[in-house]
């Protein structure tokens, strides 16, 4: 008499690879979706801390500061390197989280005002929308990933 094997058939073993992947092709677009929303709000948050930072700087220097580098790091603060911000923002250009952020500051000698741009580093891969502050402390989005003044302010 023969002995049954015990095991899977080749059927049933591909029917659970198929359910398998049915549920990955499913998971998978939302789990872009979730990097790319958690990588926008990064943007957001860096953009606060930039504005949050470059107020903090107009009042210890009187004027806003000549580039994200001087926000940035220091073991002594001064107004080269105030150590307001962490080492991927206090540079020109920031990137973190999937976005580039660019700092132009307007007037010499003293900077009176200022704007960042942040853009995706790769458009609807790591973000949709683009951002867009200046002294106001206003953010602003728009869905094409290049924002400006014009742009529709965050809620």
């Amino acid at each position: 008499m023969r002995d049954k094997q015990r095991g899977f058939s080749l059927i049933e073993l591909l029917i659970v690879v198929a359910i398998i992947l049915i549920i990955a092709a499913i998971a998978i677009p939302n789990l872009l979706r979730s990097r790319m929303a958690s990588n926008e709000a990064s943007a957001v948050a860096a953009l606060r801390t930039m504005n949050t930072a470059s107020v903090s700087y107009l009042l210890s220097y009187q004027s806003y500061p000549p580039s994200l580098a001087s926000l940035g790091p220091a073991a002594t603060p001064s107004s080269t390197a105030a150590d307001l911000v962490d080492t991927l923002l206090g540079q020109d250009p920031a990137s973190k989280s999937g976005y580039l952020f660019v700092y132009t500051a307007t007037g010499s000698p003293s900077v009176s005002s200022y704007t960042i741009v942040a853009t995706p580093i790769t458009q609807g891969v790591t973000g949709q929308r683009g951002f867009f502050t200046n002294q106001s402390g206003i953010i602003r989005a728009d869905i094409s990933g290049s924002a400006t003044s014009a742009s529709t302010p965050l809620s």
